[in-house]
């Protein structure tokens, strides 16, 4: 089992859950995260840190197609270890549904040199 990160995450990108991870296994997106998941370690301890709700077990229902997104674009994508600072409008978008079809990104986050 791994966790990963859902459509919740989409132009919210928190970030909470970074710096509580064990392993480095976040992957920064233009504006989503994503978990690799052959790197987690099933501790769940980024779940309840994410204000969006965003980051759910493998094993809930509907999780499937995000284990392939976040296991597509994990390898494409920088890895961050430390929480930057969330879109301004973030809590606009936190309980926006359906938001992979109209805002999903699939750019890698822009280099913070």
């Amino acid at each position: 089992m791994a966790y990963v990160v859902t459509e919740a995450c989409i132009r919210c990108k928190f970030m909470d859950c970074v710096e509580v991870c064990p392993v480095d296994c976040f992957y920064e997106g233009e504006n989503m995260l994503v978990i690799n998941p052959d790197e987690c370690i099933d501790c769940g301890v980024c779940e309840p840190e994410c204000p969006a709700e965003a980051i759910l077990p493998d094993t809930e229902p509907g999780t499937e197609k995000w284990l392939n997104l976040n296991r597509e674009f994990a390898p494409q994508w920088p890895n961050i270890t430390k929480k930057g600072t969330p879109p301004g409008d973030a809590e606009t978008y936190k309980k926006i549904p359906d938001k992979l079809e109209k805002y999903f990104s699939p750019n890698p986050a822009k280099s913070k040199k």
